[in-house]
């Protein structure tokens, strides 16, 4: 376990499922947390989310704060906040682009002044390739955005890159799969469609499956939390990051059912409007962050599902 005694790491987006699960990673290396979150509301932020991690929060919108003050002195940025919403993105791409772009490059700039020596690691997404030409997708994989959150993402993750590029601040961006585990937002699918399933299975409902045939390869929440720590060490870029081997849709949904023990799905149509930004299947080719890490998840889709859906049974009514 990589020690992080007495390093000021600030987590944007801190309250929400990736970060306050990061949060805690940190905090038992020993680092100095500072959770910065909007806690906007319809978002995947959540008090309880950082119960019992020893991490300060701090209340503010990325979009309008002062955030020079707030990241003053941070040996580590890890930048997790974003707008996450696919079909929120079509319906106003204005707030998307502010949540996601204008709101990094506020970061950004409030980096160079106050945290001028700050590691950094961005959290982008897999969204920006589009549907893939060819499996399993690496890095020199062309980038064309299905819709607008791709597309604001994408800007986001130049502003970092572009730190580097020009002003040599050791920047890492993480382009995530799909993600899940405890904390994750299960009131709706904004966040993520698996976490809407879990929300049924747990109150005893059917979920729909859109498709059915889509390969995904999911990453479990607390193995995404170590390869954010692990990028600390990592050459400036972008990387890919994945996760257990690939299942389908069906598969993943009777995993889901076996874990919980009961449960029903149906197979359904992928609905018209969603259909024209769905990437299809995505494998993601991370062989070039393992080697650059030692990095690897250690967590099975079986135990992870089991886990979640353990971590969200005593806690259901403060997630719904």
């Amino acid at each position: 376990m990589k020690e992080l005694g007495g390093v000021r790491c600030i987590v944007t987006g801190g309250a929400g499922f990736l970060g306050a699960t990061l949060a805690a990673a940190l905090a038992a290396r020993g680092a100095e947390v500072v959770a910065v979150d909007a806690l906007l509301p319809g978002t995947g932020a959540n008090h309880a989310n950082l119960d019992g991690i020893r991490a300060t929060l701090v209340e503010a919108d990325l979009a309008t704060a002062d955030l020079a003050p707030i990241v003053a002195g941070a040996d580590a940025i890890f930048h997790l906040a974003a707008h996450t919403s696919h079909m929120g993105s079509q319906a106003d791409p204005r707030h998307d682009l502010a949540q996601n772009a204008d709101a990094t490059l506020r970061l950004v700039l409030a980096a160079r002044a106050a945290a001028p020596t700050a590691r950094v690691v961005h959290a982008s997404t897999r969204q920006l390739y589009g549907r893939p030409r060819a499996l399993p997708v690496a890095e020199d994989h062309p980038v064309d955005p299905p819709d607008a959150n791709a597309v604001s993402k994408w800007a986001a993750e130049q502003y970092w890159l572009l730190e580097n590029k020009v002003h040599g601040r050791p920047v890492v961006s993480l382009r995530l799969t799909n993600c899940y585990g405890p904390r994750l937002r299960i009131a709706d699918a904004k966040q993520t469609f698996l976490g809407l399933w879990i929300r049924r299975v747990l109150e005893g409902e059917a979920f729909e499956v859109w498709g059915g045939e889509q390969m995904r390869d999911l990453a479990f929440g607390e193995d995404v939390a170590a390869a954010f720590i692990a990028a600390l060490d990592a050459q400036p870029g972008a990387y890919n990051l994945g996760g257990s081997p690939a299942v389908s849709l069906r598969e993943l949904a009777s995993a889901l059912v076996a874990a919980n023990g009961s449960g029903e799905f149906r197979v359904e149509t992928f609905p018209a409007d969603r259909a024209k930004i769905d990437i299809g299947s995505y494998v993601a080719d991370d062989r070039a962050f393992r080697a650059a890490t030692g990095w690897a998840p250690e967590v099975t889709l079986a135990d992870g599902l089991s886990r979640t859906l353990a971590w969200f049974r005593p806690r259901l009514a403060l997630y719904v």
